[in-house]
């Protein structure tokens, strides 16, 4: 079973619209909490890419 994390930025008003986070096999998956069957699997560097352009404001 797969156990998926909320961040805990996603709580209040809008803590059913978030992303989620797991770990299965050695790959990240992530969802968004509105769509649960899209199911993006991810490497544990492609998600430290993604969050680094994120947090730089840069998204291409």
């Amino acid at each position: 079973m797969i156990q998926w994390q909320k961040s805990t930025f996603s709580s209040g008003s809008d803590g059913s619209n978030c992303v989620e986070l797991a770990q299965c096999h050695g790959t990240l998956l992530l969802r968004e909490s509105d769509h649960p069957d899209r199911i993006l699997p991810v490497s544990p560097d492609s998600l430290v890419a993604l969050l680094t352009r994120i947090r730089a404001g840069r998204t291409s």
